[in-house]
């Protein structure tokens, strides 16, 4: 991939005068770092924030060859230090929409998971409770198929629309959309823009107890209030990420501003001047620990995207 790179930006020395005519927003050389929950990582070469769907839409049919990345709310991501080749698309709060009907809820890819809980709590429909504790929007949400307290998004997705790499709109129902523990099988070059979601009419009350109950949970087993992005390993099948990690004596390991959190050990923290190689190498050591004590090498859950080390001229620093 990186030949790939290293030939376009070769040949294409101003991507900005190769873009459509688009009506959203275009910078470049964007700083990426304080859309991430960690806090670290380069700049995007070109950031691209859609007007609205019909932007995306015309953007994607008449895109430069050029490397695409998209990009959410940050809550799941390691944006190496390098930054990102090509055009970072990230959709903005146009798409950060909300809206019930009877029993369901249709939504921006942009909604915040949080939002979406307290509107279902608000209309009176359950099944949403545990999205009150996932950080992040919506369609990083369908992406990794986030979940908690034994439901996840699989559970409430009833449509999805999609746009692929050349524009091409798709409306997908639930049963056409393969899902895994942390996943699906949607090539990931979609750009996912809305959602409809079912929930089950109930009694304001009973939602609000599960609400409050998984709130409790979360504050008393994880940390909060610091930059993290939430659980750096999937779980292994019929076993706890952070167990294997604490049996392999990482709790509280740090390398650079990186640190295994004292209280969870699938959280790493930003304790202040952390680089994204100081979480990937942090990363790195936990699978090489778990492995020798366990022989279980751990999969990463939080995404990791653009390159490590700064090797482009149109890249600035942070």
């Amino acid at each position: 991939m990186f030949s790939f790179f290293k030939r376009f930006f070769s040949n294409n020395s101003n991507l900005k005068q190769l873009m459509p005519a688009v009506r959203g927003e275009v910078v470049e050389n964007a700083p990426l770092h304080k859309m991430t929950w960690l806090g670290v990582g380069g700049p995007a070469e070109l950031l691209f924030t859609p007007a609205d769907a019909d932007d995306l839409e015309y953007f994607l049919t008449n895109q430069p060859n050029a490397p695409l990345t998209v990009i959410g709310g940050g809550s799941n991501l390691l944006i190496r230090d390098g930054g990102i080749p090509g055009i970072v698309v990230h959709l903005g709060k146009t798409f950060n929409t909300i809206r019930i009907e009877d029993d369901r809820i249709i939504c921006g890819a942009g909604a915040k998971n949080t939002e979406i809980s307290r509107a279902a709590l608000e209309a009176g429909l359950s099944g949403f409770e545990f999205l009150c504790g996932i950080p992040g929007t919506l369609g990083g949400s369908v992406r990794m198929n986030a979940g908690a307290h034994g439901r996840s998004v699989a559970d409430v997705l009833s449509e999805l629309t999609a746009f692929d790499i050349i524009g091409k709109k798709m409306v997908l129902q639930r049963s056409e959309i393969p899902f895994d523990y942390r996943t699906n099988a949607l090539p990931d070059n979609w750009i996912f823009t809305d959602a409809v979601l079912k929930g089950t009419p109930e009694n304001k009350e009973n939602i609000q107890k599960r609400m409050t109950e998984y709130r409790q949970i979360r504050e008393k087993a994880q940390p909060i209030g610091v930059k993290t992005a939430g659980s750096m390993f999937k779980n292994p099948i019929g076993l706890k990420a952070w167990q294997l990690i604490d049996k392999a004596g990482c709790r509280g390991l740090k390398i650079g501003g990186a640190m295994v959190s004292e209280k969870h050990c699938n959280f790493f923290i930003n304790t202040g001047k952390a680089t994204a190689q100081d979480f990937e190498t942090l990363g790195e050591t936990v699978q090489r620990r778990v492995y020798e004590t366990s022989e279980i090498m751990l999969e990463w859950e939080v995404r990791r995207i653009g390159v490590k080390t700064k090797r482009f001229s149109s890249f600035g620093g942070r």
